[in-house]
C-alpha cells in the first residue's frame, strides 16, 4: 500500500527510458568548442605558403574531441582534406555525410580492406609495390582509377617505401593504368624537438632527403600529385616544410608542439574536461586518503570526491600532482587517483557544494590547466593525454 502511494506521488514512467534521461553533465564530461577549432584552422592556414592545402588530422576520434564535430568545423575553417588512422574511422566519417577527401594514414594490406576503402571513396596509404598491384587490379575490375597516396620513409623507420629504392619503384608504379597517385608523402620523426631549426638536425635532414626524392622523380611535372611532409610542428618551423599540403593535428586542437617557436597564433583550446562534486567529507589531522595511504592530512581537511578516475582516462601517475579549478581558484588533488574517483582538498572553500562543477582541463576565469601541464607531470606527451579519454565520458558540443 505504501509502495503504491509512493508510485502515485512519483511518476516513474517518464524515466522508463533511463539512458536517454541521464544528463550528460550528471558526472563527468568533455566540452568541445567547435568555434575554437574553426578559428585555429583559419589562424594556421594564414601561416601557410601560397596554394598550400590544409589536411585536418582527425584520427583517434579527433584526438578525443569527436571526429565528426572536428571535421565539420575544420572544413568550415578551410581544411580541404581529412586524415584518419584506420579504415573504420574513414567509413564512420563517410557514413556521417563527410564529402571531403579522406586519407587513411595507417597501412591497409589485404585485398578485402582495400576494396572496402575503394568502395567508400577513401584513399589508402601505400608503402609497397605489392599493395600498388592490388589497388591497380581493384581499379581495373571496376573500370575506374583507385586514388591513393604513396609514402616514403625518410627517417621514421615505420611505414613507407625505402627511400633509396623509391625512385626506381615509382617509375614502375607510374605504368599502372588503374591507379591515380593523389599524393606522395613522408613523416617527420623529431620535428617537435627544440633543435629542429638546426641545419644538421634529423628534421632538416629528412626534409632534404624528401626534397631530393621529389626532384629525382620530377614530381613537379605531375601537377595533380600533392606532396606533403609537415605535421603540426613541421608546419610551424618554416615554409620550407609546407610543400603542397600540411597535415595538422595537435595545433588545430589549440596546443603548440614547439616550446621555442612563437608564431603569435593565439591558438584556442577546444577541449574542456569537467566533473561534478559527488560527495564532501571532513577528516581530522593525521588521516590517510585513498589507496596506499600516500597522502595523510596535516590539518582538519575538507575533501571533495569527484566522480572521475583512471577508467575515464585520467592517468593514475598524476596522483597528488595536479590541481582542479573552481570559480577561478586552484584546489589540489590529493591521494591516489582511483578507477572512478579522485579526491580534492577544498578546505579553503566555503562555496563548493555537492553538485558543483570543477574544471580539470581548460579555463575558469584567468586560471588554465592544459594537457601540456598533465604531460609534463606524467612524463609523457600531450597527444597521449588527449587520446586517453574513454567513451564513458560524454561529449557536450558547445557552439
Amino acid at each position: 500500500m505504501q509502495i503504491r502511494q509512493k508510485n502515485q506521488e512519483f511518476n516513474f514512467d517518464k524515466y522508463s527510458s533511463f539512458e536517454k534521461s541521464i544528463d550528460p553533465k550528471q558526472r563527468a564530461w568533455i566540452e568541445v568548442k567547435g568555434k575554437a577549432l574553426e578559428t585555429n584552422v583559419r589562424q594556421l592556414k594564414s601561416q601557410l605558403s601560397k596554394n598550400c592545402q590544409f589536411m585536418a588530422v582527425v584520427k583517434a576520434d579527433g584526438y578525443g574531441h569527436d571526429a565528426k564535430v572536428v571535421s565539420d568545423y575544420a572544413i568550415k575553417g578551410g581544411a580541404s582534406q581529412l586524415g584518419v588512422a584506420t579504415l573504420k574511422e574513414g567509413i564512420k566519417l563517410r557514413s556521417s555525410g563527410v564529402k571531403k577527401p579522406i586519407l587513411i594514414l595507417g597501412n591497409l594490406y589485404t585485398k578485402r580492406d582495400l576494396i572496402i576503402s575503394f568502395k567508400n571513396d577513401l584513399m589508402p596509404t601505400i608503402s609497397s609495390i605489392r599493395e600498388c598491384l592490388i589497388c591497380n587490379n581493384i581499379g581495373k575490375h571496376f573500370g575506374l582509377k583507385f586514388s591513393l597516396h604513396l609514402k616514403v620513409d625518410t627517417g621514421m623507420s615505420r611505414l613507407g617505401f625505402e627511400s633509396d629504392e623509391f625512385v626506381q619503384q615509382f617509375e614502375k608504379i607510374k605504368s599502372f593504368e588503374n591507379i591515380s597517385i593523389d599524393g606522395i608523402y613522408s613523416h617527420l620523426s623529431s620535428a617537435d624537438e627544440d633543435n629542429s631549426l638546426d641545419p644538421k638536425s634529423i628534421t632538416q635532414l629528412q626534409r632534404h632527403k624528401f626534397q631530393e626524392i621529389l626532384e629525382q622523380i620530377n614530381v613537379d611535372r605531375n601537377h595533380n600529385i600533392k606532396t606533403h611532409l609537415a605535421n603540426s610542428a613541421g608546419m610551424l618551423i618554416n615554409k620550407d616544410f609546407h610543400f603542397h599540403m600540411v597535415r595538422v593535428g595537435l595545433s588545430m586542437y589549440g596546443y603548440s608542439p614547439l616550446s621555442k617557436i612563437d608564431k603569435n597564433l593565439s591558438l584556442k583550446p577546444a577541449l574542456f574536461l569537467k566533473v561534478k562534486v559527488a560527495f564532501i567529507r571532513i577528516i581530522d589531522k593525521g588521516v590517510s586518503v585513498s589507496y596506499g595511504g600516500k597522502f595523510v592530512s596535516t590539518r582538519k581537511t575538507k575533501l571533495a570526491v569527484l566522480s572521475i578516475g583512471y577508467a575515464d582516462g585520467v592517468p593514475r601517475n598524476l596522483s597528488g600532482k595536479i590541481n582542479v579549478i573552481h570559480n577561478n581558484n586552484f584546489y589540489p588533488q590529493v591521494g591516489s587517483i582511483t578507477m572512478d574517483q579522485m579526491m580534492v582538498d577544498i578546505t579553503d572553500s566555503n562555496e563548493i557544494k555537492v553538485g558543483s562543477t570543477m574544471v580539470l582541463l581548460g579555463s575558469d576565469g584567468n586560471k588554465t590547466i592544459s594537457p601540456l601541464d598533465w604531460a609534463r607531470e606524467s612524463n609523457t606527451i600531450p597527444w597521449e593525454i588527449l587520446c586517453s579519454f574513454k567513451n564513458r565520458l560524454p561529449k557536450v558540443h558547445v557552439d
